[in-house]
């Protein structure tokens, strides 16, 4: 019985013996996926990090551009819409009101110097402009 021992024995520590040689085998081949990795990684960084913000910035792009376009060009129109009250307010504002609703009324301040309308930089004097135009647009007629 005692050879049955040392037999069971001799085959346990040959059986360890492997199992201790392939866990090594496997360490070492997993040591060094991970040294290679490791070393291919910063590469591999550089190029998502080069990659990655071009193709990004050039699909927002793609999806921005035609929503700003529409909102910018909104802007203008409710600008245009807008403009002929505003400017009928703000030479009431200023003390023009001859300039009230002109299409060349300006009313801006440069330096402490305002800058009336593109045709008397100072106002009108009189009581009517002879250079009024008015920024509502005519009626057709019929």
């Amino acid at each position: 019985m005692e050879s049955w021992v040392k037999e069971f024995s001799g085959m346990m520590q040959t059986l360890v013996e492997g199992i201790e040689q392939f866990v090594a085998e496997v360490t070492k081949d997993v040591e060094e996926a991970i040294d290679a990795w490791v070393e291919n990684s910063g590469f591999w960084m550089e190029e998502v990090e080069t990659f990655i913000p071009l193709e990004l910035e050039q699909r927002i792009t793609e999806v921005l551009d035609p929503i700003l376009e529409a909102y910018l060009g909104f802007e203008v129109s409710v600008e245009e819409t807008v403009q002929p009250m505003v400017n009928t307010v703000e030479p009431l504002l200023n003390d023009h009101p001859v300039c009230m609703g002109c299409r060349h009324y300006h009313g801006q301040s440069y330096n402490g110097t305002m800058l009336v309308c593109g045709m008397h930089p100072y106002g009108w004097e009189g009581d009517k402009c002879p250079d009024w135009e008015s920024f509502w647009q005519e009626p057709p007629t019929a």
